[in-house]
């Protein structure tokens, strides 16, 4: 059997106030990221920052492809804008470095630890020990490279809604559900385990599929969760819970086959929206297809909860 070649990275490390991080992530993520892992700075000497100012570091990793310089000098402009808006921007620097095959699985559980989401849902990695209380609904994960923890406030949003929604409203008596760019299949997992018997979840990176699968058989929902290695706009069953933690941009291209595909009095949890893109979500979601049922924010980050009305169908 031929040796397999490693693979080869490119990893950029950005030191920036901490009020940045979630602006960075998210860029970061847009811009290919196939990992972003954030950490607080201690400083060399007692008193170097003041609390307003604290130093964090975010990595991401990207593929070292032909595109790898498109993304530096890409990285390069955001931050320039950046410290054209923000005071604390002229704090912002970057490094660069190629590596070759980083351990992955290293990486994450560094920073990857158990956490509560709401009032009953855990989050915890395969890796961590955890004592459940008898109400607690832990949801193990094992994320590899995939997006979703729990640790991102969009992924938190999306679990508070879910839960919020599957235990209070008792009129939808079997839960068909569509979690739409699974990445770890958190979501689907979670809905699967609150009671949702016809979960599917899709997503066009067959890494993530594969680590979506593994992590449904880990809560041992494989047999009502189905993952498919395919763009949502090839699925056209219909749903009464469509969860769609992408981007703005993402959200409006799919907004009308989404819709389609939700029935009527059906859900939908639309993430991953920062603050300065709510404006054109709420003219293109604010329509006579839906009601607003809920908004939850956490930092600079949306989530929306809609509900189908009986006008739309």
């Amino acid at each position: 059997m031929a040796k397999k070649e490693p693979e080869k990275w490119l990893k950029m490390e950005i030191a920036a106030p901490a009020e940045l991080m979630d602006a960075l992530g998210n860029f970061l993520t847009e811009t290919g990221a196939q990992g972003v892992f954030q950490e607080t700075l201690e400083p060399q000497v007692a008193g170097d920052f003041p609390a307003a100012t604290d130093i964090e570091t975010i990595q991401a990793y990207f593929p070292q492809d032909l595109r790898a310089e498109k993304r530096i000098l890409a990285v390069l402009k955001y931050l320039d804008s950046l410290k054209e808006i923000f005071p604390a921007g002229k704090n912002l620097s970057l490094k660069t470095e190629d590596i070759t095959d980083p351990d992955w699985g290293e990486q994450w559980k560094k920073y990857f630890k158990p956490i509560r989401v709401s009032s009953n849902i855990i989050v915890k990695p395969t890796w961590e020990r955890y004592s459940p209380s008898s109400r607690d609904i832990v949801i193990e994960i094992d994320p590899g490279m995939a997006f979703g923890t729990g640790q991102h406030a969009s992924t938190r949003m999306c679990l508070q809604a879910i839960e919020d929604i599957i235990m209070k409203d008792r009129s939808i008596k079997s839960w068909k559900v569509l979690d739409v760019g699974c990445g770890t299949g958190i979501l689907g997992i979670t809905a699967a385990k609150l009671g949702a018997e016809d979960v599917i979840g899709v997503d066009i990176d067959k890494k993530a599929v594969e680590i979506a699968r593994e992590n449904a058989a880990i809560n041992h929902v494989d047999e009502c969760v189905k993952i498919l290695n395919r763009d949502v706009t090839s699925i056209n069953e219909p749903r009464n819970l469509i969860i769609a933690n992408l981007t703005a941009k993402l959200l409006l291209e799919l907004r009308r086959h989404l819709t389609q595909l939700l029935v009527e009095d059906g859900y939908m949890i639309i993430s991953g929206i920062i603050e300065q893109d709510t404006s054109s979500i709420e003219e293109n979601f604010s329509t006579a297809a839906f009601t607003r049922s809920k908004v939850i924010t956490e930092k600079e980050w949306v989530c929306y909860v809609l509900k189908k009305t009986a006008a739309s169908a």
